[in-house]
């Protein structure tokens, strides 16, 4: 069998990271995080128009009609990039949710007794039962109006500057059920991973790219040994981390799903932490981007399926 990308799935990589590059480049991204401005409804827009909230709807449906493995390289680049909004909810409720598709409406998701990010900005919001992701009874997701959760709830302070937060007192009453509802937070979990796995991939370059350019006793610090172990070790972390994201993928197994999502979020973690500390002094600075991996990492871990959660189901699955 041969698991490399296909050309397709290259090019489809390849067009959503220059789209994103010209979109939401670096300038683009620290202009936004300095205004303080919540989802950007032009790009929601241009990433509709793009198929990135439709990708896996079917091609009668006016969707793409391609998969999980094509929705990850997808979610990957938005990782790297730091693109913020509830990217994931959006584009697992984009055919029940009017609009959703064609990025006219953004919908945020809501776990009982965890903050909900971007309900100032949502038109709509995805209710999650509780549930772990391998599709037990009970386990549903449903779509209703965000408004009215809106003015029950509280802001709240984030660690990540450019995801807000709300406090949801008390539970919220579900909507109209989705097809596959079962599925939905293990297919969030999944598309959570790949971005942290692209988030992950790009601290490691800059860390690799830091550490060949600044130079001390006069040679590049990449050529000291403690500084190669840990960028080779950063390197491991993300490629074993891809290699469970891609497999999970093309499975669709929720204890594989599990596994991918433990190994995205330490490799996220650990090396936006790791690329810190090669940045040194730099690196804890507010014009560095590093921080704002690490703080985006640190979010990411609890949505959609926590450590916690995650170990559980990889337990239950070897009985």
């Amino acid at each position: 069998m041969d698991f490399q990308l296909s050309d397709d799935q290259r090019a489809l990589r390849a067009g959503v990271r220059e789209l994103l590059a010209g979109r939401f480049g670096r300038d683009r991204m620290r202009a936004a995080l300095d205004a303080g401005d919540g989802v950007d409804r032009a790009l929601w827009r241009e990433l509709g128009e793009a198929g990135f909230f439709a990708l896996r709807l079917p091609e009668e449906e006016g969707g793409v009609g391609l998969g999980l493995p094509e929705a990850v390289l997808l979610f990957e680049e938005a990782g790297r990039s730091l693109l913020p909004g509830p990217l994931i909810a959006t584009h697992l409720a984009a055919g029940p949710v009017k609009g959703a598709a064609r990025g006219e409406a953004v919908v945020a998701v809501h776990e009982e007794g965890r903050p909900v990010a971007h309900l100032g900005e949502a038109d709509a919001l995805l209710v999650l039962a509780p549930g772990d992701g391998t599709g037990a009874p009970g386990e549903t997701a449903t779509v209703r109006d965000a408004a009215p959760v809106r003015e029950a709830a509280d802001a709240v302070r984030s660690v990540d500057p450019f995801t807000p937060l709300w406090r949801v007192e008390g539970p919220v009453e579900a909507g109209e059920p989705l097809p596959r509802g079962g599925r939905i937070r293990a297919e969030g979990a999944l598309l959570a991973a790949a971005e942290q796995l692209g988030s992950a991939a790009r601290t490691t370059e800059m860390a690799v790219g830091y550490a060949g350019a600044r130079e001390q006793f006069g040679a590049p610090i990449g050529s000291f040994q403690a500084v190669k172990h840990l960028c080779a070790g950063m390197l491991v972390r993300a490629e074993v981390a891809r290699c469970a994201v891609y497999a999970a993928a093309v499975t669709g197994d929720p204890a594989e799903i599990a596994g991918a999502k433990l190994l995205a979020d330490d490799a996220a973690v650990r090396n936006a932490r790791d690329c810190l500390q090669v940045h040194g002094g730099m690196g804890f600075t507010w014009e560095s981007d590093v921080h704002l991996h690490l703080k985006r990492a640190w979010l990411r871990s609890g949505q959609w399926l926590t450590a916690a959660a995650a170990e559980e189901v990889l337990a239950g699955n070897l009985c």
